[in-house]
């Protein structure tokens, strides 16, 4: 299965983010971290490095993985909005309240696993 992720509007912050999913040990273990250039969508402009990428495994967790990036989005002194996509369905993180990370852990859970992959 395939997850694209979106942060703000700068590489350095995507690159920071590959760093703390490739030191988690969940992610680690189920998931290959890539930063690489994004297909933009319709009337915006591609600027290099503007996605990262990973690719899962049968191991994977929508827990653990929506609660490495939270935590590494609470570390960060700016804390960029976080798109999260998988297949059709899209996830942003903005103030990453209860609320929120609970339903991004359902709308990953529950994306058709038939998309980028299956699971």
């Amino acid at each position: 299965m395939r997850l694209e992720v979106r942060v703000g509007s700068a590489a350095v912050e995507l690159r920071s983010l590959q760093g703390w999913l490739r030191a988690d040990p969940e992610v680690r273990r189920s998931a290959t971290v890539e930063v690489q250039g994004g297909v933009p969508g319709p009337g915006e402009t591609g600027t290099g490095l503007d996605v990262l990428q990973l690719v899962t495994g049968n191991g994977w967790s929508a827990a653990s993985f929506v609660l490495a990036v939270v935590a590494w989005r609470q570390s960060r002194p700016q804390r960029p909005r976080v798109e999260i996509r998988r297949g059709d369905t899209v996830v942003v993180l903005m103030d990453c309240s209860q609320e929120e990370i609970e339903r991004a852990f359902r709308a990953l859970d529950a994306a058709d696993p038939d998309e980028g992959g299956g699971r």
